[in-house]
């Protein structure tokens, strides 16, 4: 496993320090600029349109679609991730994780349409994503089998083996249990729901991931609450460390924003590429909406959900001792010390929680890619059981490593996401011009073809009946 880390770590390096950094931070600028920062100016009507109805029976809810999104990013990245930003870039890893939140909301609403305009009827549902946009925007099907490939890898295979290794190093830590025990649960629970398709999954998602958002929520504002005249000092602590103003445990400046970029990342997943395919499952009357309650999806996944993890840690301190370890154990350890030794348990409950769900969302995003490349029930069947092979790779394999791969090869699909999304971003400002422009006028917005000339591939939306 040392020959993996030799190979993979230098290329890790390359990609996030010379490319991917900046290609976020610039393209989240730029499509915010352009959308004029619609993230703020329409963050009030993102809330009412992620409660929005059907307009008919077909597809799924925005809700829904939401709750698939959310179920993949709030996971292990919310948990897990944000300690091993903090214990390895200081805490101002933090700030640019809001920083890559707040400008990659825009990056989200622009993938999130543009896989809304180019979806596909599949049935009784939808199914899209950046293969699908690659092929019918661009025309380029090999590129889009690519992606597909690595999204495939990355989540129903890589980041689903970080999910149950966060899932088995906390109960092990916490209960004592096996990891091979461990890993063949999940592989048991897993199985019963990606057999029983996108409905059974959607039907997990749409309970589970609103129930463990709010616990954990209310277990970090408790946290701040008792901790109440500490909450100034740790605000800035977080900005003196973003800017280097003071070296902290191995942090600096550029750490501090490496590891908040990237774990930010791995959490809100914006750019990346993997939401658009939650996104085109929803039955709406314009494509902005969708765009706008996936945009909703990264505030509240890093600038919720992170924060409640950085302020438990943060407060309690322990961080900067030197001797914690990362990860989830930090988040455990950090959080026992404010309200007791019950805390690990409940912090264990909280990881499956999270991170079983997100096994679910990122099974679905492989499962739609796989439907892409080739349409039938061997290769989907071959798919569903390398991931529950995955899954128990995951639960025995070391941290680091899984950590490593999951990062190399959610880079190469983020850089390739982002090269369509710059290209295609004006069709996506197009589409939030028509629903601005129908908002103002007090309507309903309702979405057609040819409301932009010359626009092709958009089968969906070619009559008046979504």
């Amino acid at each position: 496993m040392s020959l993996i880390n030799w190979l993979v770590g230098p290329l890790n390096d390359f990609i996030w320090t010379y490319i991917l950094v900046a290609f976020l931070i610039i393209l989240g600028i730029y499509f915010t600029i352009r959308t004029r920062f619609i993230q703020i100016r329409l963050f009030k009507e993102m809330f009412r349109l992620t409660v929005e109805k059907n307009p008919s029976d077909d597809g799924v809810s925005a809700f829904q679609a939401f709750t698939i999104s959310a179920a993949s990013r709030v996971g292990t990245g919310n948990i897990a991730g944000v300690a091993l930003a903090i214990a390895v870039g200081g805490p101002g890893a933090v700030f640019w994780m809001w920083v890559i939140a707040i400008i990659g909301m825009s990056t989200a609403f622009i993938e999130s349409t543009l896989a809304q305009v180019y979806k596909v009827k599949d049935g009784d549902t939808f199914r899209g994503g950046p293969a699908y946009y690659m092929q019918k925007a661009l025309g380029w099907k090999n590129l889009g089998i690519i992606f597909a490939i690595l999204l495939t890898i990355t989540f129903g295979f890589i980041f689903n083996s970080v999910q149950s290794n966060t899932i088995a190093q906390s109960f092990h830590s916490v209960f004592g249990i096996d990891t091979i025990v461990i890993g063949a649960l999940l592989v048991i629970a897993t199985g019963l729901i990606i057999f029983g398709g996108v409905r059974r999954v959607v039907h997990f998602t749409q309970i589970c991931v609103p129930v463990m958002a709010v616990f954990y929520i209310g277990i970090a504002l408790y946290v701040v609450a008792v901790n109440i005249t500490e909450v100034p000092r740790m605000f800035m602590l977080i900005v003196e460390n973003a800017f280097g103003i003071q070296e902290f445990a191995g942090g600096g400046l550029g750490m501090a924003i490496l590891q908040g970029t990237r774990r930010g990342l791995f959490s809100n997943e914006a750019g990346m590429g993997s939401v658009p395919n939650a996104a085109a499952t929803a039955n709406v009357s314009h494509p902005a909406k969708q765009g706008l309650v996936q945009s909703l999806g990264v505030f509240f996944d890093t600038i919720v959900i992170c924060s409640a993890t950085a302020f438990i840690i943060l407060l309690s301190g322990i961080y900067a001792d030197g001797t914690s370890a990362g990860g989830v154990v930090l988040t455990q350890n950090s959080l026992a010390q404010q309200v007791g030794d019950w805390a690990q348990y409940f912090v264990a409950i909280a990881i499956f929680f999270f991170a079983f769900s997100s096994i679910i969302g990122n099974y679905y995003y492989g499962e739609t890619n796989i439907e892409f490349i080739k349409s039938n029930t061997t290769a989907l069947l071959f798919y569903r059981l390398i991931v529950l092979m995955m899954v128990m790779f995951g639960a025995v394999m070391s941290m680091g490593i899984v950590w490593s791969l999951a990062d190399l090869f959610m880079g190469l699909m983020t850089i390739i996401n982002l090269v369509v999304i710059a290209i295609l971003g004006k069709i996506a400002f197009k589409v939030a011009d028509d629903f601005y422009r129908q908002l103002k006028e007090k309507k309903n917005p309702v979405f057609k073809a040819d409301s932009i000339p010359g626009l092709k591939g958009a089968e969906c939306w070619e009559d008046s009946n979504q």
